[in-house]
């Protein structure tokens, strides 16, 4: 690991340490950073980081930010930070006990429960007549990917078809009809909506649950803290507009 405070580079007078290189990959996130932890990569985000150095210390030099256009988009990147900025005061006091966790999910069970599922992969065309073409094929041996890639007009046809997986409402009337009703492994026949016909394979079939309270714990917290800052932001903005008039045009 680095040490921190141990010098990388410098730039004119800045001095650029592995502590500061470590903010850098911490500010990328955990997935970027992954990209740099090599030797090579290390040696990358330095030179990133003198390039940007160079930068920052030439728009000094030359006074961009006495330019009009910087100091616009200086203001309304403050003002944007300030209202971010200003939720977050109104909402960071909020605390959640478990007991107020758990009765929110007692009282809102229907919120988390499991909701009938299927993971389907279908094949798209124009016609009837080439559907049925299709469907012979693969009845005689050929693999529903391999016919979804070769014939399908869905974008899915480079994932075999594969439609991933789903709830009812999300797809179109007459194919969620369809695919709930079949059986895992199943493949109907032509089905008619108004993209085309389908010819749908059915992978996995999940039926609907309740699920206990350790399973959805998170989810729960998530979903109370955000409902509580929502009811403080709501509280807060009812009393700026008696503090400051409002018209809506």
């Amino acid at each position: 690991m680095m040490t921190e405070k141990k010098l990388v580079a410098k730039v004119n007078d800045k001095e650029i340490t592995r502590e500061d290189v470590l903010k850098f990959l911490n500010d990328m996130g955990p997935q970027m950073a992954m990209q740099f932890q090599s030797p090579e990569g290390i040696k990358r985000v330095i030179e990133e980081m003198v390039n940007q150095e160079l930068l920052y210390k030439d728009a000094k030099d030359t006074n961009m930010e006495d330019e009009k256009a910087f100091k616009e988009v200086l203001e309304q990147t403050k003002t944007n930070l300030l209202k971010g900025y200003a939720f977050n005061k109104i909402v960071e006091d909020i605390k959640l006990e478990d007991e107020e966790v758990e009765d929110f999910f007692t009282h809102n069970k229907n919120l988390f429960a499991k909701e009938e599922s299927i993971k389907a992969s279908h094949i798209l065309v124009e016609s009837k007549e080439e559907a049925d073409s299709i469907l012979e094929k693969i009845n005689d041996g050929m693999a529903f990917e391999d016919a979804a890639r070769e014939f399908s007009t869905c974008p899915s046809k480079e994932a075999g078809g594969s439609l991933g997986e789903f709830g009812r409402g999300q797809m179109v009337p007459e194919f969620e009809q369809a695919a709930f009703a079949m059986e895992e492994e199943s493949i109907s026949s032509p089905v008619k909506t108004q993209f085309g016909y389908h010819i749908i394979k059915l992978d996995e079939k999940n039926e609907g649950k309740d699920v206990e309270y350790s399973e959805v714990k998170n989810e729960v917290e998530k979903q109370l803290l955000a409902k509580k800052q929502e009811e403080k932001y709501i509280e807060k903005i009812s009393s700026l507009k008696e503090k400051y008039p409002v018209e809506i045009y």
